[in-house]
């Protein structure tokens, strides 16, 4: 199988910058920045460090980069990279995070292995936060999207990652190795989610979630078509019932011996793994990007395996609906009522509207598993992207305290998110002269109305919806995000779980 990204060694650099074994030292800069802590920055680099920022070719933007090579002043590494990072006041994980990132692609630009990154007192993160998101990026740098090329394609990766600038310690040492899993498991999830559909089929993404998930130490079930049916999971087999190809469900259990005693959080992850738009079907335009319509259970799946591989002390379960959409003979159509295993009624209105179809039979799945907090991911609505963009998740929940704190893990994570309202006025948007409700409540607040159906599944428990049809693919390069799959919600799915020990006391 094609190598998609490798994990470099990382550790904390104990030297001086100076002595730094290292192809490349990537050094963080703000917009007003003369380099005091840097010794001999100016020297080593022939004054051009200096020279650069006087005449304008490098003003320390964020993520804006200038190699230079470095000669003299004791200087042990041949190269550095300055990284813009704006304002040193207003510098935070997340761009610190994508300042390793951007510093991490030049360095495999320029076919450097072993980098070193300088963490300077000037920028007002804590090391231990400082540590965690410079792993993350550092990782985040080792992804490549075009390992299926076969021709001049030879890709370098990093092999040796220094963290330097940070005091060591066992705090600082937690910090790496959790940065380290998160970096890991966002590629992990961008690997699934940038297979094409032909190789990725339902049944390959259960085996493979599977054995991501059994290789991190979670209890694993895959339930196949029959048990499905047994479940009468209406709403998954319906469209399900299009594609010659049948449906799965993954279910992941982290269950630890000393996990706090009154939260299990419930993941809940879309996983359409090539979606057509079924009868009602999509234009031919861009549908090639409904690879990634299982970006939600891939971000699931790889979360899961984080928080077992960091022994985070929850109880967590992660549940991936997996299923093609498409238009065979015989798909659902505009105009039929479907049940799902709650017993609710749905006229569909659009077969297009489907992944609030396998999400809801879902969510009902994991309240009769226990679950006592909920979280759903879902590339679900255009709506949301005409909303809020491709830089933005739309979040949408109740009660408050819980979106709060969802709320509070993305900003954590680097994963940007807005509320949005789930007023019960549109709840009228949904109505049908026949059924329960619609799939579908028209163009107009696409994405809220989407939000409510999925939230008629959700029982009383708290929940939250994130729709990140914008979010989990990148359309255009960034200095620190090349086009493709973004693994968007794995690290805030993580970092939710490491926050549950210090509210669990709390009703949400």
């Amino acid at each position: 199988m094609p190598m998609t990204h490798r994990t470099p060694r990382v550790r904390l650099g104990r030297q001086a910058v100076q002595e730094l074994d290292a192809d490349l030292v990537i050094v963080p800069v703000s917009d007003r920045d003369e380099f005091p802590d840097v010794p001999g920055l100016a020297q080593a680099s022939g004054g051009e460090a200096v020279e650069a920022r006087s005449r304008g070719a490098f003003s320390g933007k964020p993520f804006e980069t200038l190699v230079l090579g470095t000669h003299g002043a004791g200087w042990r590494a041949p190269r550095v990279a300055l990284v813009g990072v704006g304002p040193a006041a207003s510098c935070t994980p997340d761009v610190l995070r994508r300042m390793a990132t951007t510093g991490g692609l030049a360095a495999r630009a320029h076919r450097l292995a072993r980098v070193a990154i300088l963490m300077r007192a000037a920028i007002g993160v804590t090391p231990e936060t400082a540590a965690q998101a410079l792993a993350e990026g550092a990782l985040l740098a080792n992804y490549d999207g075009a390992s299926l090329k076969t021709a001049d394609h030879d890709p370098v990766w990093l092999e040796d990652v220094q963290l330097a600038g940070l005091n060591g310690g066992a705090p600082l040492d937690a910090a790496v190795e959790r940065g380290v899993v998160l970096g890991e498991a966002t590629n992990q999830a961008r690997e699934l989610a940038n297979e094409p559909g032909n190789r990725l089929t339902p049944r390959v993404f259960a085996e493979r979630g599977a054995a991501l998930a059994r290789a991190a130490g979670l209890g694993v079930e895959v339930l196949d078509e029959a048990r499905i049916a047994e479940l009468e999971m209406g709403l998954l087999l319906s469209i399900a019932q299009g594609s010659q190809e049948p449906p799965r469900f993954l279910v992941l259990r982290h269950e630890p011996a000393a996990a706090v005693s009154n939260v299990t959080l419930g993941f809940i992850g879309k996983g359409i793994t090539f979606d057509t738009g079924g009868i009602s079907i999509k234009p031919a335009e861009n549908m090639d990007k409904m690879k990634d319509d299982m970006s939600g259970g891939a971000a699931v799946i790889a979360a899961m395996a984080a928080i077992a591989r960091l022994k985070v002390p929850v109880r967590c379960l992660g549940l991936v609906p997996m299923s093609e959409n498409m238009p065979g003979g015989r798909a659902i159509k505009p105009g039929d009522v479907v049940t799902s295993a709650e017993g609710k009624t749905v006229e569909i209105l659009n077969t297009d509207a489907e992944g609030r179809l396998v999400l809801g039979d879902a969510l009902w799945y994991a309240r009769q598993l226990g679950a006592t907090h909920l979280v759903d991911l879902a590339t679900l609505t255009g709506a949301c992207v005409v909303a809020l963009g491709k830089t933005t998740t739309g979040l949408f929940g109740r009660p408050q305290a819980w979106v709060d704190r969802v709320l509070d893990a993305t900003r954590r994570a680097g994963d940007r998110a807005w509320p949005m309202p789930i007023f019960d006025d549109y709840k009228e948007l949904l109505k049908s002269e026949i059924a329960d409700f619609t799939n579908t409540g028209g163009r107009a607040g696409g994405a809220i109305t989407g939000a409510l159906f999925i939230k008629e599944f959700a029982g009383d428990l708290p929940w939250v919806h994130l729709d990140i049809a914008g979010t989990a693919w990148a359309e255009e390069a960034k200095p620190y995000q090349p086009k493709g799959a973004t693994g968007v919600g794995v690290r805030t799915l993580v970092e939710l779980a490491l926050s549950v020990p210090a509210w669990a006391g709390v009703e949400p």
